[in-house]
């Protein structure tokens, strides 16, 4: 065996400068095992002959009974691969031809110690048989041969099968035929062509698999994150069916529809993007809902069911007073209005008639701006007009005769329009509703020579304003 150590290390010399890959995966082979060596090839006259003792074992071959051979290989690509072999072996039957009724003469040279190197350049038709187990191989090659004390090249080629216990591991048989260029067949003179059988393990190795899930990272899609086979080596956390690089929610089960998300609801809305998850909804608002239509979701919608704009929370416009004018535009939203004076009541010229009738009726006390008590029933009745008409402008005129002094008319006049504008709003009338004027005895509508016409001169007049 210490010659046997000797090759190995020749054989690790050459894979080191020649060889190359052994599969896509595994790229490199190791196989081990026994060797024969058949010298009868050459001292047959036909293939016929050479073939009927093939497997001749007792009488032909020469098995040294341990490990005897060790090869090596990378593969090249498109199911070749290149090798390295080293045997060795002991030559107790070396077969010659002889004249007579036995044509072969097997004669032992004295157990002549065998040596080979060859290197090999193997084609595998595992692919073209289309087989995950069975791979049928065949080979060609050189090397050289060292029997008893000489050597010599031979060319190689030959035959192989292997049986793949598993991805790794497999069984291997290959016979080689060994041509030598010697011609002469004398044991211990020349290295005869012979035929070299080999039984043995084989074994795949250096696939790289950087995250440990049993796919090779060439064939692995995520070579560094542990994954599954039918997904080329991708993990899928949730175990939807679809990879984690390509899942938008990579740890919670979902459906390709929705890029891996779930869509509890089914409106067509992943979750993760769904405001309103639980309950169906439209895109528009973010997965929620919108019963009444009016592009309000329904958890904002203070009317759910009745239309209405976003500025008014989803609630319809009221018309408190039903006069086709919005509350939200009506500036009388409580009293029948027209639409042309924006929900508010137009006054009719009746009810400035009406007014300036009572008007008439104000009573004040002699030379005064206080009112008479008989008079404010008659104010109060003034007040509630007004009250009907919430926008409208209203001037307050006070006349007199033209008993006394003009200056001290005109003053007079002021303070009587101005107590009644004052008495108007302390009652409720807004201010800004209310102008007040005097003008004396300037504008009689009777004549001053009558007790009667001085009557109708001293007045209050209502007039409305724009």
């Amino acid at each position: 065996m210490k010659h046997f150590n000797k090759l190995v290390v020749v054989i690790c010399l050459f894979v080191g400068f020649g060889s190359q890959a052994q599969d896509m995966n595994n790229p490199w082979s190791l196989s081990f095992g026994s060797n024969a060596v058949d010298t009868r090839v050459s001292a047959a006259s036909s293939i016929k002959d050479q073939f009927s003792q093939y497997f001749n074992m007792k009488d032909n071959w020469n098995v040294l009974p341990s490990v005897s051979y060790l090869n090596i290989s990378k593969y090249v690509g498109d199911n070749f691969s290149f090798g390295v072999s080293g045997s060795v072996n002991k030559i107790s039957k070396f077969v010659n031809p002889r004249v007579g009724t036995d044509p072969y003469l097997v004669s032992n040279p004295g157990d002549l110690n065998y040596y080979a190197v060859d290197a090999i350049i193997k084609y595998s038709f595992m692919d073209l048989i289309k087989s995950k187990s069975i791979e049928p191989s065949a080979h060609i090659g050189g090397g050289y041969t060292f029997l008893g004390d000489v050597s010599g090249g031979t060319i190689n080629g030959g035959l192989g099968l292997t049986y793949w216990v598993s991805e790794q591991v497999g069984i291997s048989l290959q016979s080689t035929y060994k041509h030598s260029f010697d011609d002469t067949r004398i044991a211990g003179t020349d290295v005869t062509s012979h035929m070299q059988h080999f039984a043995g393990l084989i074994f795949k190795f250096g696939g790289k698999d950087t995250d440990g899930d049993g796919i090779y990272d060439r064939e692995d899609a995520c070579p560094e994150v542990f994954g599954l086979k039918q997904y080329k080596g991708c993990p899928d956390t949730d175990g939807d069916g679809i990879v984690d690089a390509s899942d938008a929610c990579p740890e919670v089960a979902g459906t390709v529809a929705m890029n891996g998300c779930p869509d509890t609801d089914g409106d067509g809305i992943a979750d993760k993007d769904d405001s309103c998850p639980e309950v169906a909804g439209l895109k528009a608002l973010k997965g929620c809902p919108d019963t009444d239509g009016d592009g309000i979701a329904d958890a904002a919608d203070k009317c759910p069911n009745l239309k209405g704009p976003k500025e008014n929370a989803g609630c319809p416009w009221a018309d408190t007073d039903g006069d086709s004018v919005l509350d939200k535009d009506d500036k009388c939203p409580t009293v029948k209005g027209t639409v042309a004076n924006n929900g508010c009541p137009e006054v009719s010229e009746e009810a400035v008639n009406k007014l300036n009738e009572y008007a008439k009726t104000i009573l004040f006390n002699s030379g005064k701006s206080s009112f008479q008590k008989q008079t404010l029933p008659v104010l109060v009745s003034i007040t509630s007009i007004l009250k009907e008409y919430p926008t409208a402008k209203f001037s307050l005129e006070g006349h007199t005769d033209n008993t006394g002094k003009p200056s001290e008319n005109l003053v007079l006049s002021k303070e009587r329009a101005a107590a009644v504008k004052n008495y108007l709003i302390a009652n409720g009338i807004a201010a800004d509703r209310l102008t007040s004027e005097g003008f004396g005895d300037t504008r009689p509508i009777d004549s001053n020579k009558t007790a009667k016409g001085k009557t109708n001169n001293r007045r209050v007049e209502v007039k409305l304003t724009k």
